[in-house]
């Protein structure tokens, strides 16, 4: 027993050493960069450039780049947590690890799961605006509760069809961006780009304060990748390989997301950027390449819908991974019978989905994530610190002290830029599962916890 309070497994070998138990270790370093990368560049970028732009002027690449250094203080906490424990199981492994503490744990897993869930709302509410509108006039609810509904018959068929939809959206969003790199290097060319607005702030702003504003917005569109440690325990030789990976992905989706957002801020007036729903598509209208807007939308809508599914995907599987485990109530772990998904989780996740559609904004939704995200990003932070304290026998990566520390201020400061309403809306999910917890707990008490195991 360590002085942390948290006993030592009786795994603390070199990971390549276990074999028994484990999950197999099918993904090399070419597939894992490709996860992260892909998870990265999901759909926020597609909606959230103009919101960004009304927090910051044309000068939007500067919030994506404050917030692309953030995230690399928190990947870099991430990158020693795997190569130390790497073990499925995400940040609620680590903090129960460093803690000991169930509730802490849990509440740090369940914030998780329902960042998934405001992330999902997020896209599907960009899925309903001037994207689809290009091919169908329709409520922007309508059209979300329709996408979400889709989402979950997907998510219950089966993890294969969900996974082989995944890399054939990942493919194309990647292609989509790229197209508007090439649309704002025209642009420059030919001379129909204004090249100094990507340089202009807000007016009646000092920089510091549109680049917070901005990239607690913009930070959004940079999380992903930290659903890449729930796969550690599949990845080969995670102790050598994910660090590196993790750290040339975020570098990797960093570069394209500023080559993107400086050449919309060059082609398209921030105005126009900050008014659409679909701010990308305003560059294909107004750039030089006279792309049918409808190719476009469709490559939106599907890079939008990825977005969705993966977080749905990775929400239903943690609320069900968390009621296997015994801390949320049985039900969560029904697995039906002919599809082998967890249907009851994937029920829950969708209706909390619906309703945070019908309810809530983009913006806001996008702010509400990063709210749980960053309560997430602060607790990994100081974990990460704080299991110095459990040393293991293989050699592992190990991030300076100072960037965890920065990881933790950095995402304090993030936090002052959240609105009370979107903290309120953060605190009420969390109040969500305080409540499932307290109902398995007395359940547990009452009638036993022997038995886990998921009903069917």
């Amino acid at each position: 027993m360590e002085s942390s309070g948290v006993a030592q497994p009786a795994d603390n070998r070199h990971p390549e050493g276990e074999e028994k138990g484990e999950l197999k270790r099918a993904i090399g370093p070419k597939l894992l960069l490709f996860f992260i990368v892909g998870d990265i560049l999901g759909g926020g970028i597609y909606a959230l450039v103009g919101e960004v732009g009304g927090e910051t002027g044309g000068a939007i690449w500067i919030a994506f780049t404050v917030a692309l250094v953030m995230a690399a203080f928190t990947a870099g906490s991430y990158a020693e947590l795997v190569s130390k424990y790497p073990r499925a199981g995400g940040a609620g492994l680590y903090v129960n690890r460093a803690f000991g503490n169930p509730f802490v744990s849990f509440l740090v897993a369940f914030a998780v799961a329902m960042s998934g869930i405001t992330s999902a709302a997020t896209l599907s509410r960009g899925f309903g605006g001037e994207y689809l509108n290009v091919f169908v006039d329709i409520d922007v609810v309508l059209s979300a509760l329709a996408l979400i509904v889709l989402i979950a018959l997907v998510n219950f068929r089966g993890i294969a069809e969900s996974v082989k939809l995944n890399v054939g959206f990942t493919t194309v969003e990647v292609i989509g961006l790229l197209l508007i790199i090439v649309i704002a290097v025209v642009a420059v060319i030919d001379g129909s780009a204004d090249t100094g607005r990507p340089f202009e702030i807000k007016e009646g702003s000092s920089l510091i304060g549109v680049a917070l504003a901005g990239a607690a917005l913009a930070f959004y569109a940079l999380i992903g990748f930290e659903d890449s440690v729930n796969i550690a325990e599949e990845v080969e030789d995670p102790t050598k390989v994910y660090p590196k990976v993790i750290f040339f992905g975020l570098l990797i989706a960093g570069v394209i997301y500023l080559l993107v957002t400086i050449g919309a801020s060059a082609v398209v007036p921030t105005q126009d950027l900050t008014n659409s729903t679909g701010p990308l598509l305003e560059v294909v209208r107004q750039g030089p390449l006279g792309i049918d807007t409808k190719v476009f939308s469709a490559i939106g809508l599907l890079a939008l819908s990825n977005g969705a599914l993966i977080n749905m995907i990775m929400a239903s599987r943690l609320l069900y991974g968390m009621s296997r485990e015994g801390v949320l109530p049985k039900p969560f772990a029904a697995v039906h019978s002919s599809r082998q998904t967890p249907w009851v989780a994937i029920l829950f996740t969708t209706a909390v989905c619906a309703g945070l559609i019908i309810e809530v904004n983009l913006e806001s939704l996008a702010r509400t994530t990063v709210a749980l995200l960053l309560i997430v990003f602060t607790i990994v932070n100081a974990t990460v610190l704080w299991l110095r304290r459990d040393p293991v026998d293989y050699d592992h990566f190990k991030v300076p002290s100072v960037i965890p520390v920065l990881g933790v201020g950095v995402s304090i400061a993030l936090m002052t830029q959240v609105r009370g309403e979107d903290w309120g809306r953060a605190g009420i999910l969390l109040g969500i599962g305080a409540v499932l917890f307290a109902i398995n707990y007395a359940a547990v008490r009452k009638f036993g916890g022997g038995d886990s195991s998921p009903a069917s």
